[in-house]
């Protein structure tokens, strides 16, 4: 009999589980989030792979809501596919955490690039962030995952099964 796979217990975005998904054709890989997925406990998603856009492809800002090319194609319609692709993905499998790569115009959850291409930063989310904080999903970033997690795990059992796992990840 094969051993039964755990359940996932959050959504990472792929390019910190190490998958070569970024729109420069890179990684931003995080390790203890890569052996999450691996293992199971975590699904890696790419909002903007699942849209339909290609691997590399020109970067994107925010501007007006809109995701937008330096040369002003609008690919809003791609991200907001992989945003939806990503929510369903969450209810599908009971996830109320996702921990996503902060700056993205897909994934960030506190700050983006202001849509200029000056490389300055505003407050602001992604497109797929912003559609599962909506329908009660925390996202945590790269930056932030560890103490947000902590701070969730008094009142949230898969919080909890989280920061055991990632706190055992520390000790391999």
């Amino acid at each position: 009999m094969t051993p039964e796979r755990p359940h996932p217990l959050c959504l990472i975005s792929a390019c910190l589980c190490g998958v070569a998904c970024r729109y420069d054709g890179g990684a931003s890989t995080v390790k203890s989030l890569a052996r999450l997925g691996a293992r199971g406990f975590a699904l890696a998603v790419c909002p903007e792979v699942d849209g339909g856009l290609p691997i590399p492809r020109p970067p994107c800002e925010i501007s007006n809501g809109r995701a937008l090319t330096r040369g002003g194609t609008d690919l809003t319609a791609n991200f907001t596919a992989g945003a939806a692709h990503a929510l369903r993905l969450a209810r599908e499998h009971g996830i109320r955490f996702a921990i996503f790569k902060e700056k993205s115009p897909s994934c960030s959850g506190t700050m983006i690039y202001d849509g200029s291409f000056s490389r300055t930063l505003v407050p602001g989310q992604g497109i797929a962030a912003a559609l599962l904080q909506a329908h009660g999903i925390r996202v945590l970033s790269e930056l932030n995952f560890e103490e947000g997690l902590a701070a969730s795990a008094r009142e949230d059992a898969h919080a909890a099964r989280l920061v055991s796992l990632l706190f055992s990840e520390r000790r391999r």
